[in-house]
């Protein structure tokens, strides 16, 4: 709720229509996933749709602080006048759903040994595999259809 309302204040949506992305992913962070988080039954679909919302969130930013970068770039210039500390926070949500759904799916005992392969789904793996793909098409998409 929080992050949102910041994106209400900083953009107002009759000013910058291309941040309705973001009116619509911190929607979606704010009712969306909770519920689906909180329903057995929708419990992955909810991981999943946070875990996205982060790294769609974390690439458009980074792009928003690339393309307004503080000159000159000194230590406290990048760390205050980009949306560095907006991605921290942003991933902190993240890691707080990926937390709740491994304990809630794999149980809490902390001698229950995680398998499976580091790059399948629900492993940290799979997201930076995600984070990577997406970062490229966006990229691309970006330069391609300026």
């Amino acid at each position: 709720l929080g992050g949102f309302l910041l994106h209400v204040r900083i953009h107002p949506i009759t000013k910058v229509p291309p941040i309705i992305v973001a009116y619509i992913s911190g929607i979606l962070s704010i009712i969306v996933v909770p519920i689906l988080l909180s329903i057995k039954k929708t419990m992955s679909y909810g991981y999943v749709l946070n875990g996205m919302l982060a790294i769609i969130g974390t690439i458009t930013m980074a792009h928003f602080s690339i393309a307004h970068w503080p000159e000159p770039a000194t230590l406290g210039s990048i760390t205050f006048e980009t949306m560095l500390a907006d991605i921290l926070i942003l991933w902190t949500i993240f890691f707080i759903g990926k937390t709740y759904f491994e304990l809630e799916t794999f149980g809490y005992d902390p001698s229950k040994i995680k398998a499976g392969i580091t790059y399948r789904y629900p492993n940290m793996g799979w997201w930076c595999v995600h984070l990577v793909a997406l970062s490229i098409v966006y990229t691309l998409g970006n330069q391609l259809w300026r």
